[in-house]
């Protein structure tokens, strides 16, 4: 299986009668989105589910991708390890799953699932950590297939 951590582009800071929630892109992660996005299509087959974060910026990056996809509660910002692996099926999914979440959420993914360790890891804005299950001597090993920043493509 494959699990594609993709951290939402750069937002507005929230202001005091804003939710966070409600946060939008920035013009500059607008762009970022659009880069990634564009990278990902390439990469991805048409199989790939997409699972996105209810909040604003990260709806926003998801529809830089011109795909569907579905918006779940558990990947709001500040949400759980295992509900976001839980939610994409890791690691028992036949195809893709592609997370449009949060800080530190995806970060303590990655690093669970390569270490095997609550380690707190930083995945940039805008940032993608493509990691894939492999079944090896009856045991599921974790291989890191890429990490892409929006300022590399």
């Amino acid at each position: 299986m494959d699990l594609i951590l993709w951290r939402h582009a750069e937002a507005n800071d929230a202001d005091d009668a804003q939710r966070d929630l409600d946060r939008a892109l920035t013009s500059k992660g607008e762009r970022q989105a659009q880069r990634v996005a564009a990278w990902l299509n390439h990469q991805l087959p048409a199989s790939a589910r997409v699972l996105v974060s209810p909040a604003r910026r990260a709806q926003q990056t998801a529809e830089a991708l011109d795909r569907k996809f579905k918006t779940l509660p558990a990947l709001a910002p500040d949400a759980d390890v295992s509900a976001l692996l839980h939610a994409a099926r890791w690691p028992e999914a036949r195809e893709p799953v592609l997370v449009v979440g949060h800080q530190p959420t995806l970060g303590l993914a990655a690093a669970y699932l390569m270490s095997g360790q609550a380690q707190a890891w930083t995945v940039r804005k805008g940032g993608v950590w493509w990691l894939r299950a492999r079944e090896r001597d009856g045991a599921t090993r974790v291989v890191l297939h890429a990490v892409v920043g929006p300022d590399l493509l």
